[in-house]
C-alpha cells in the first residue's frame, strides 16, 4: 500500500509538518523533513494498532498486504 504524505515547512513554527490527505487523524512535525517523516511513520503505526477492548475475546488479528 502506498500513501501520499505531504511535507511542508512552517516558517512561523520553524518546523516541518507531515500529513496524509487520506488519513486526516495522522500527522506529525519535526525540525527536518526526515524527522517529520520518521515521526509520521510512528504515528501511523500507532493509529493502525488495535487498542485494548477493540478486539473481542477469542478474535484473531491478522496482517495483510494491500
Amino acid at each position: 500500500m502506498k500513501l501520499r504524505v505531504v511535507i511542508e515547512f512552517d516558517p512561523d513554527a520553524n518546523a516541518y509538518s507531515a500529513v496524509c490527505p487520506e488519513l486526516p487523524d495522522v500527522a506529525s512535525c519535526g525540525a527536518t523533513e526526515e524527522e517529520a517523516l520518521a515521526k509520521f511513520r510512528e504515528a501511523l503505526e500507532l493509529h493502525l494498532e488495535p487498542t485494548p477492548g477493540e478486539v473481542a475475546p477469542g478474535a484473531k488479528v491478522v496482517e495483510i498486504q494491500v
